[in-house]
């Protein structure tokens, strides 16, 4: 990457709406509501020959202190200190604003290069208005439109010139761990502490994470990308547009993931989004961990305990009992180092490749075991399995009559594989065809 580019302002002068431009897709929400955009939010653009990260900040308030806005305001600070290049966004149609006033005043403190972008300015008058802008103290200013796209390329040439040479590297597809569960399980606070940076918003109101977060992290020699998501709530209770997206953006997040680790309050128990949310992460063939968080408050933890927990999960979704529970502390440190250990583990077992002989020798041993039904009077033969992908592993067994084979016994053969060859963790795709 050639380097860093933040876009802060107030609140509603189009950041979110610039972002998605300069990285040419609708990665980040925007919506006419103050506070949509809460975390950073990266995404990368190329330009010229460079690839550099964006940065999408929620909207500046210097003096309300709830806590919502304090996280955002931090958010900002941190974007700007970590930034080449700080575009500072002005919305023509209300002009300059106290709050504008405040956020140059801190931006002129900055030694990282400021660019004042004047937002909205969609035809040649509005661009003419763009002059009152000198006010706020800096030397030119850049007339854009975000919506339809007017003066971004002049605007990104300016960028460009005042980053670093992007260095030679290799592309490097990175495992993805995607954090999912319902609000105010702890998954910021897990990836807080993961990272020992305060890199996502954490507080005790539920439904602070809107967007998902991808942040690298480096651990036992390899590299991973952790993905925070909006805590995902009952698709009835689901009203808000903002809150739509945030599950559609969740969504789009397991199926870019290689491990999926959905995270349980221990004192909260299942429920039925929890069960929606692993049978999404199944249908896609994701690697699937659960991880009961808050652990330090559960009075009893001996091995009962856990148990009987996964009992009771277990006991809700009986065909999931492959994947893997683990139980840590996001606010005390207890074992969150496991929650790597294990996608690295899971991440292997869905790279996993059985041979095409040891395959057939397996089948004619669970055959013996228990012999194929006969169907209408015709008993069914498998006559041979291959395995046709990994990563996630696709099995496909040749056979008469495939239409005629129960469930029962699909289940059956699933089970032996997973007795034989493991794959902790990891959905099998079974297809069965005519030979």
């Amino acid at each position: 990457m050639s380097g860093t580019v933040s876009i802060v302002g107030r609140p509603n002068v189009g950041k979110s709406t610039l972002f998605n431009r300069l990285i040419g897709r609708r990665k980040a929400i925007v919506h006419d509501e103050y506070g949509v955009t809460r975390d950073r939010h990266y995404g990368e653009c190329f330009w010229n020959g460079k690839t550099f990260s964006v940065i999408d900040t929620g909207g500046y308030l210097p003096d309300e202190g709830d806590v919502i806005t304090e996280g955002i305001r931090e958010q900002v600070i941190l974007a700007i200190e970590e930034s080449d290049v700080i575009l500072f966004v002005v919305d023509t149609e209300t002009g300059i604003t106290t709050l504008d006033r405040t956020v140059a005043e801190l931006l002129r403190r900055q030694d990282n290069k400021v660019l004042l972008v004047v937002n909205k300015c969609d035809n040649e008058e509005k661009r003419f208005e763009g002059a009152e802008f000198y006010g706020l103290g800096f030397d030119t200013y850049y007339p854009v439109s975000s919506i339809s796209g007017i003066g971004t390329g002049d605007l990104l040439d300016e960028v460009v010139s005042f980053l670093p040479d992007e260095p030679e590297a290799e592309e490097v597809n990175y495992p993805k761990i995607a954090f999912v569960g319902r609000p105010n399980v702890g998954k910021s606070s897990l990836m807080n502490a993961l990272l020992k940076d305060d890199r996502c918003i954490v507080t005790d109101i539920p439904g602070t994470t809107r967007d998902a977060i991808n942040s690298t992290l480096e651990f036992e020699g390899e590299t991973y990308i952790l993905v925070d998501t909006a805590g995902l709530r009952k698709r009835a209770k689901v009203k808000e547009n903002i809150e739509f997206y945030s599950t559609v953006r969740t969504d789009r997040s397991i199926k870019e993931a290689d491990v999926v680790v959905l995270l349980l309050d221990s004192m909260m128990g299942f429920d039925e989004q929890d069960k929606r949310i692993l049978r999404e992460a199944e249908k896609f063939n994701k690697g699937i961990i659960i991880a009961l968080n808050k652990w330090d408050l559960v009075p009893e933890k001996d091995t009962n305990v856990v148990r009987e927990f996964e009992s009771y999960i277990f006991k809700k979704v009986p065909t999931l009992s492959y994947i893997p529970i683990i139980t840590l502390s996001a606010k005390t440190g207890q074992r969150i180092y496991r929650v790597l250990q294990l996608s690295r583990q899971v991440i292997e077992e869905r790279k996993k490749k059985i041979s095409t002989p040891e395959l057939n020798k397996f089948i004619e041993t669970i055959l013996k075991e228990r012999a194929l039904p006969v169907k209408r009077g015709n008993v069914l033969k498998i006559q041979y399995a291959v395995q046709v992908k990994s990563n996630p592993p696709v099995f496909k067994f040749f056979m008469n009559n495939p239409q005629e084979l129960p469930p029962n016994y699909r289940r059956f053969i699933e089970n032996k594989l997973r007795e034989t060859y493991g794959f902790e963790g990891v959905p099998i795709t079974m297809v069965f065809r005519q030979k």
